[in-house]
């Protein structure tokens, strides 16, 4: 099971969908664990995902924690299919109770709220860690080779 879970080719094309996703998302983790980049911290966070959307908080906390610590496995290449796989349940969970109403992020403030577009490709880039593990410069791949 584990092997499965760290196994990997030494590609580069899962290297760019895993830094590129990972440079992406882990701000907004960030903000919410931190409190940074315009962010309010994590209790402020859960609270408002409480009044706003009826999310309990303690899915909120699992959320800001995938999108910071997961952000950072992915980005280092540590266990990514998993980190990845857990990320789309939080981006459908995002379209689900948050974006469900529009395609279009609101760019010009014609709409009330953002679209999932922007949760389409993160859970497109997912996917493909998923299937196809940390790629190239991954911790995943240094284990791989070490148990073989």
């Amino acid at each position: 099971m584990f092997q499965k879970l760290i196994n990997t080719e030494d590609l580069l094309i899962l290297f760019i969908a895993r830094i590129t996703l990972g440079i992406v998302i882990f701000p907004h983790g960030a903000q919410k664990i931190l409190g940074i980049w315009g962010g309010h911290g994590l209790q402020p966070v859960m609270d408002a995902f409480q009044q706003w959307f009826g999310i309990p908080s303690f899915i909120t906390a699992l959320v800001a924690f995938a999108e910071f610590f997961g952000m950072i496995a992915i980005l280092l290449g540590l266990f990514s299919r998993f980190m990845a796989g857990s990320f789309i349940l939080v981006m459908m969970g995002a379209i689900y109770y948050v974006v469900h109403d529009h395609f279009f992020m609101n760019w010009y403030s014609e709409q009330r709220g953002e679209g999932f577009e922007f949760h389409l490709l993160a859970i497109g880039l997912s996917l493909i860690i998923v299937i196809g593990g940390s790629g190239k410069f991954s911790i995943d791949r240094w284990l791989m080779k070490k148990i073989k």
